[in-house]
């Protein structure tokens, strides 16, 4: 392996193990309807650094995996397939959309975890928790799910930013 690949390597592995550490230590606010993920702030990392969408969904995968197993994620392995889903997709679209801003500031790209966490993380929620009226459980449960995320995503923009200074994926 050249030395590009194995430092694409470690750094992707990197951005996993801090997400999980991150989202396990803070176990009681990272899982449920109510809960501020800190770890989801480094989705917004493809905005300096592709290579981070498989960091941030390794990182989620293996989060909602050792949560399920550790018996603190109250939704248990399902979310390991459909939080991950929306971590990635949310993570290719942050990539996508890096370029595309509102007054400097990439709004698409912050808001694209916001979003796929509402409707995939909120669906997912109302159809495990929230009988009789799934269309006002998504509402509710993604609602909840999205306020949290956007603490978090603001959280991940001004990280990005202080990473953007010091040169940190150059």
């Amino acid at each position: 392996m050249n030395k590009t690949k194995m430092s694409t390597f470690v750094r992707v592995a990197m951005i996993a193990a801090i997400y999980t550490v991150v989202s396990l230590v803070l176990a009681p606010f990272s899982f449920g309807n109510i809960q501020v993920r800190i770890a989801e702030a480094l989705t917004i990392l493809p905005i300096l650094y592709k290579p981070s969408i498989y960091g941030v969904t390794l990182g989620c995968f293996l989060t909602n995996l050792l949560g399920a197993m550790l018996g603190v994620n109250p939704t248990g392995l399902i979310d390991a397939v459909v939080g991950t889903l929306a971590t990635f997709l949310a993570a290719e679209c942050t990539w996508a959309l890096k370029d595309k801003k509102v007054k400097g500031i990439p709004v698409w790209s912050i808001l694209m975890p916001v979003l796929f966490n509402f409707f995939f993380v909120g669906t997912e929620l109302a159809v495990l928790f929230f009988e009789g009226n799934l269309f006002l459980g998504i509402l509710i449960m993604g609602t909840e799910v999205a306020i949290g995320e956007l603490v978090s995503v603001i959280v991940g923009y001004l990280l990005v930013q202080a990473m953007a200074k010091r040169h940190i994926f150059d």
